[in-house]
Formats: structure tokens, sequence, C-alpha cells
């Protein structure tokens, strides 16, 4: 058996005036990601693990901010799409690991329907989809509630 170990970060401010995605579920909130798509924070940070374990580069490559076709897309078409450039090199997916970074507001609640979604797209169990989440006790841009980042480790194993 072949595996492969990828690793994705991504970060976002946040401004008024936004929806708040967070692993595909949009979370009530009275500030919202910034970016060029829905800006989900944390499905970006799955796609660029996945890409990372095979060595396809990163989402940027794939799916980049000067492409009209990806304003305001939904991020979950974007982790089908990366999904999809896994399953063509034969590899299925074993695990997720992540860890959300955010102020406010608290998403304990609302992991259960992340990791559903999540599960759903990348033909996985919701058991072998985590998600973490923590605070920065005020410190920094996160502490300040100017914006979140996300990071994801994923397993892939060889078909």
């Amino acid at each position: 058996m072949s595996y492969r170990i990828g690793s994705g970060v991504d970060y976002h401010q946040l401004t008024e005036g936004r929806d708040l995605w967070i692993g595909g579920v949009k979370i009530p909130h009275h500030k919202g990601a910034l970016g060029h798509s829905d800006a989900d924070v944390l499905l970006h940070a799955i796609c660029d693990a996945l890409l990372g374990a095979l060595c396809l580069g990163d989402i940027g490559v794939h799916f980049p901010d000067t492409n009209q076709d990806y304003k305001n897309i939904d991020s979950k078409i974007l982790l089908k799409k990366t999904y999809d450039l896994i399953r063509d090199k034969k590899y299925h997916i074993v695990n997720v690991d992540s860890t959300l970074s955010l102020q406010s507001p608290k998403i304990a609640s609302f992991i259960p329907s992340m990791q559903s979604t999540i599960a759903s797209i990348l033909n996985i169990e919701t058991s072998d989809v985590s998600i973490k989440a923590t605070t920065t006790e005020k410190m920094g841009f996160v502490g300040r509630e100017e914006g979140l980042m996300a990071q994801a480790t994923v397993l892939l194993c060889k078909d």
C-alpha cells in the first residue's frame, strides 16, 4: 500500500456584510469571511492538504482568484473538484484532521453538520472527519476578530 500525507492551512479576514461559511455550513454571525470565493477557510485548508499530499500544487493553482469563474463560488464545489483530482490519481481518503482558530462565534454545535457535509463530498464516514476549534485567547488578528484560520491534515491511500 502507498500512503501519502498532506497538510494545508488557510486564513481569511472577517468583515461586515459577508456570510460566514465554515466547513460547508453557513454560520450565523455579524461578520463573514472575505475572499474571492465564499471564503470557507476550512474547506480551503482541506483542499490544500489533499493537493499537497500528491504534489499537485495548491488551491490557487487550480482555482485562481484571477479567474472570474470562481468569483463567489461555493467552496463545496472546489472541494469536490479537488477530490476528483485525487480520485483521478487512484487515491482515496483515509481520514481528515483539522483545527479551526477563531475567537467568535462558538461553533461546537455546528461541527456535526460540518463533518457530515465534508464526509459526503469526500465519500468517507463522518467518523473519519475530525474538526476541532480553538481561540487565541484574544491575542493576535484572530483574537481581535479580524480574521480566522484553519489547518488540515489528510491521509491518502493508493487504491
